[in-house]
């Protein structure tokens, strides 16, 4: 199994509540709400995710991480296949995004989306 296949990609971020898939950007982005948290790039199957300030700076300095294009001033990070990440790690920091993005939304749209705090 491997996170950097769209099939175990999918498998992976669909098993976190109210989550939604869809293609867009030659990426595969994975939703909470209306709210990106996790996308897989098609061509060079990348992981990009949210990530604490402190992480970032953590991560970045790691090989096979980088800052995420257009998104690292929001703290995003891209994660290579060959990133010195074990795959537990890279699902630890998707299930970090996912709770961040997902806390940022209101709370009706959190119980409406079945999300428990």
């Amino acid at each position: 199994m491997s996170l950097f296949t769209r099939p175990d990609f999918d498998a992976f971020t669909e098993g976190f509540a109210g989550t939604t898939l869809i293609d867009q950007w030659d990426s595969r982005i994975a939703k909470v709400g209306d709210k990106v948290f996790a996308l897989l790039t098609d061509a060079e199957r990348r992981i990009c995710f949210k990530v604490s300030e402190e992480s970032f700076e953590i991560l970045t300095s790691l090989q096979g991480v980088s800052q995420a294009p257009y998104f690292a001033k929001r703290k995003w990070v891209t994660v290579n296949p060959d990133t010195e990440l074990s795959e537990a790690d890279v699902r630890e920091y998707l299930t970090r995004s996912y709770r961040t993005v997902s806390a940022s939304l209101t709370r009706k749209l959190r119980a409406e989306l079945g999300i428990v705090e």
